[in-house]
C-alpha cells in the first residue's frame, strides 16, 4: 500500500501503526493500460479502485445514439468503482476505461468486507467518502437541472480545473450534457468576456 492512500485515511481517522499494517494486506497494486477497462458494463465490480496515477472516464453507451455518455471522470486520488456493484456485487451499468496509462489500488469486496471487520473505524472512513460523493452527484443533478450550459461549464472549470486542464473537450462536453462544438463555442465567449 502507499503513502498516498495511507495520507488520505488519516485526513479523516486517526491510526495507529499497527492498523496502517493491517489494512495494507488488503490492497494490491495494479497497472492499467490506456484503453484497458477497469470493468465493462454486464460484469459485477470486483473491485474497489484508489488511482494512484493516471485518469479514467465512467461512461455508458446510449443505446438509441450508440454515444459515450460520461458518468464520471477521474484522476489521481479519485475512485474509479461501480459502488451499487461493488456493494452488492450485481451486473454493471456502465464501464470505466483507462485514459492513460494508470496505476490504482484495488481492494476486493471480500477483503474489503474483512477490513471494515478487522479495523471498524475504517468504516468512517468509508462513510465519510460515501456522503462526499453523495453530496457531489446531488449537487450536479441540481446545477444540471436548474442552471444553463454556460454556468454549468464555468462551474465545472472553477471545481475541477485539473480536469479540464487533462481531459479532452469531447469528454468534459459529454460529462456536461452539451456537444463538443457547443462546449467550443462557451470557452470561446468565455475567454472574449
Amino acid at each position: 500500500m502507499t503513502t498516498q492512500l495511507l495520507s488520505k485515511i488519516k485526513e479523516i481517522i486517526e491510526l495507529t501503526e499497527n492498523e496502517e499494517s493491517q489494512i495494507s494486506k488488503y490492497w494490491k497494486h495494479k497497472t492499467i493500460h490506456k484503453n484497458e477497462f477497469l470493468l465493462r458494463n454486464g460484469d459485477v465490480c470486483k473491485y474497489d479502485s484508489y488511482i494512484l496515477e493516471g485518469s479514467f472516464k465512467a461512461f455508458r453507451l446510449n443505446p438509441e445514439t450508440g454515444k459515450e455518455e460520461i458518468i464520471f471522470l477521474a484522476i489521481e486520488d479519485w475512485w474509479a468503482s461501480d459502488l451499487e456493484s461493488f456493494s452488492n456485487q450485481t451486473a454493471s451499468y456502465f464501464n470505466i476505461e483507462a485514459l492513460e496509462n494508470s496505476k490504482v489500488l484495488q481492494i476486493s469486496k471480500i477483503s474489503f468486507d474483512l477490513m471494515l471487520d478487522e479495523i471498524p473505524k475504517m468504516e468512517k472512513f468509508f462513510r465519510i467518502i460515501l456522503q462526499n460523493y453523495l453530496s457531489t452527484i446531488q449537487k450536479r443533478l441540481l446545477s444540471y437541472n436548474s442552471t444553463n450550459s454556460e454556468q454549468r461549464y464555468l462551474d465545472f472549470v472553477k471545481k475541477y480545473s485539473k480536469l479540464n486542464e487533462r481531459m479532452p473537450q469531447y469528454l468534459i462536453a459529454s460529462f456536461l450534457g452539451i456537444t463538443p462544438e457547443f462546449l467550443s463555442a462557451l470557452k470561446k465567449k468565455v475567454i472574449k468576456s
